[in-house]
């Protein structure tokens, strides 16, 4: 190695040049800074320098390498005030990792690692689909392939495994267009769960926003996460990644030096302005991101352009996002942040998903998103279970969700796409689970059963937990399959969890953040158990792709068009339109949704919705040619073959159950 230079401010982090490797660090409040490298092979520290340059607020210099010098790691030292009740907590004995860090090292996972970078994309292209035809898949990197039978042993559980074809033909078999993975960025398990033995399974606790978890990788956690975007975008298959700007693994002020506080604590975090040693905890996880200023998102906005011009990321979910726009008098839509992201060109056109609430005051924020946003809409999840559950009062509040949630997304040009219908997430029960559990049973987690929601709007349908009564059994099935219909054909865009085609249980566990074992692995096996879930899971996925009816980009109004045909007309039992007073019935569980104009032609599909506890009378509605009815699935009917129904007037459907007809 040969001395240091003054180098060059820009990039941020660390860079290769022709004659060596550029370092460059903000802090505004720091009075030196230096950087250590280390020996990519044996950790041991080669040279440490002072950064000469000082441009403004960052720190920087440049090395020069000789050519065998392929690969090193590094770390920073930054000196200054140690005065945590200004704001201040810098200690230079602390090797901090860079916040542009693009990889970290396996071997010593807190020291950042200078990765080349080359891979051979091919023909690589973002799938672009459109919201309205977008179906998303949540999963866990590693949960989801690490018991599948068909991945190598050594890809279980890895980027890799995401890419072996029974892997992909899978989600293709049940309309995945885009996966949402749950956190890919470097992250740390909290000292609390360790002493537990128990690890930080979701992995909301981040350490180095530009780097993939190596916990997922064979070998090499940047080019394994490429190739996984090269082949699930083979498969015409987008991928967004579920990120969390909202906090750090560094936590509240008892919480360890890892990287932004040691660099700038008080630039990085919000800090409680009349003691400054401790932090405003919007998030719940013990410290909250300054997104208020300006190096912070720039920050964000560079991370984001890494994702999507060196990884081909195709979009974004934001854990906590109301963090995102909070200043000092509250959330902001029209913030800073919000508007930098898409006036970025890299950033205009992929896809931003809001999870719109923090734990902080006035932090839920549902519907008050930017435009170009979606949003995980729970009001819809709560209506869909409620109703489903034979709760009452719930028919209007299910059509209003039904419909595209109006009431909350209809402003500023936006459409039924921005609201992420979901019944169930990582974030408590599992579909089955929904339907199986009237309580949490989450001791596993070592906290008592005190940990997750408490309510979750979940029936067990009559015994708790697993069961040998056919009875139960059956209507648990049914229930899944009600919820699945509603998910599938509802205005707006579907959240699918994984596993929920076939299933799968995490044995009542409603907080699985931290059972990184078969609790929250999904069991391949259940997909030939329950096989009659997955086939109605796949037939859905075909009547959605095939109906516009189920994925328009207008809001269901229930009003009549210039071509005197309604969009939608709700029935009642009788055949006949909704009336004001039959909305209002606290006691009606039924309802009708009689799909209209689709292009030239009168709308000819009928859902037919009983959550009640006995089966009714459907009458079917005049329709121009007098039939035949066609019935393309009654979930109280195993087998969901298409059947003539000729030309009926009424139909009989049982209680807790769905029908969907055609005319």
């Amino acid at each position: 190695m040969k001395s240091i230079q003054a180098g060059s401010p820009r990039p941020l982090g660390a860079a290769r040049t022709k004659r060596g490797i550029n370092f460059a660090l903000f802090s505004s409040n720091a009075t030196r800074v230096e950087v250590a490298v280390f020996d990519a092979e044996d950790g041991t520290e080669l040279a440490r320098y002072d950064l000469p340059g000082h441009s403004g607020n960052i720190w920087h210099g440049a090395i020069g390498l000789g050519r065998a010098d392929r690969e090193i790691h590094y770390a920073f030292h930054v000196h200054g005030p140690n005065e945590p009740e200004k704001g201040h907590r810098f200690d230079a004995s602390v090797a901090l990792i860079d916040p542009y860090a693009r990889g970290l090292s396996n071997r010593a996972p807190l020291r950042a690692r200078l990765i080349d970078g080359a891979f051979d994309w091919g023909p690589d292209r973002p799938p672009a689909i459109p919201w309205r035809d977008t179906l998303i898949y949540e999963m866990h990197v590693k949960g989801f392939t690490q018991l599948h039978p068909a991945v190598p042993a050594a890809w279980r559980g890895k980027y890799l495994g995401l890419t072996v074809p029974a892997v992909i033909e899978h989600m293709k078999s049940i309309g995945v267009t885009a996966v949402e993975l749950l956190p890919c960025q470097a992250f740390v398990t909290e000292q609390f769960l360790s002493d537990r033995k128990l690890n930080n399974y979701w992995g909301y606790n981040p350490v180095a926003w530009f780097s993939p978890a190596n916990e997922y990788a064979v070998h090499d956690a940047v080019v394994e996460f490429k190739a996984m975007i090269k082949a699930l975008h083979a498969a015409g298959i987008e991928v967004i990644l579920d990120v969390v700007f909202n906090h750090t693994a560094e936590g509240n002020e008892s919480g360890p030096l890892l990287s932004l506080r040691g660099i700038d604590n008080a630039v990085y975090y919000r800090l409680m302005p009349q003691d400054k040693r401790f932090y405003e905890n919007v998030t719940g996880c013990g410290n909250t991101v300054n997104c208020e200023h300006n190096q912070v998102r720039t920050l964000i906005v560079d991370c984001l352009k890494y994702w999507v011009d060196e990884m081909h990321v195709d979009g974004f979910r934001f854990d906590l996002a109301t963090v995102l726009g909070r200043e000092a008098g509250g959330f902001n839509p029209n913030t800073a942040l919000f508007k930098s992201l898409r006036a970025d060109p890299s950033l205009a056109y992929v896809k931003l998903i809001a999870e719109p609430w923090d734990v902080g005051w006035g932090g839920y924020q549902l519907g008050r998103f930017p435009p170009s946003w979606a949003e995980w809409n729970d009001r819809y999840r709560d209506s869909v279970r409620a109703y489903w559950r034979r709760d009452s009062g719930k028919v209007g509040e299910f059509a209003e969700r039904f419909a595209g949630s109006s009431d909350i997304f209809r402003h500023d040009g936006r459409k039924p796409t921005a609201s992420i219908n979901f019944p169930t997430a990582h974030d408590g029960f599992t579909l089955y689970d929904l339907v199986s559990y009237n309580e949490r049973h989450n001791e596993a987690n070592l906290e008592g059963n005190a940990d997750g929601a408490k309510e979750n709007l979940s029936w067990n349908c009559g015994a708790e937990g697993p069961t040998d009564a056919a009875d139960v059994n059956k209507l648990r099935k049914r229930q899944m399959r009600n919820i699945l219909a509603t998910l599938f054909l509802s205005q707006g865009v579907p959240m699918l969890q994984a596993g929920d085609e076939f299933a799968r249980t995490q044995r009542g566990n409603n907080n699985a953040y931290c059972q990184d074992n078969e609790i929250s692995w999904i069991n391949w096996q259940l997909r030939s158990t329950n096989l009659d879930v997955l086939r109605f899971v796949q037939l859905l996925a075909q009547l959605r792709r095939r109906h516009v009816e189920f994925r328009r980009e207008t809001f269901l109004k229930g009003a009549t068009s210039r071509a005197t045909v309604k969009d939608v007309t709700w029935l009642n039992v009788g055949g006949a339109e909704m009336k004001q007073g039959e909305w209002q019935d606290g006691n009606l569980r039924t309802l009708g949704i009689w799909f209209g104009k689709r292009g030239n032609l009168e709308g000819r599909l009928l859902l037919l919705l009983n959550a009640g506890e006995t089966g009714v009378v459907f009458q079917l509605p005049a329709v121009s040619g007098n039939g035949p009815w066609i019935r393309h699935f009654d979930t109280a009917i195993d087998n969901i073959e298409a059947a003539s129904l000729g030309l009926a007037r009424d139909y009989r459907l049982e209680a807790s159950s769905a029908a969907l007809l055609e005319c």
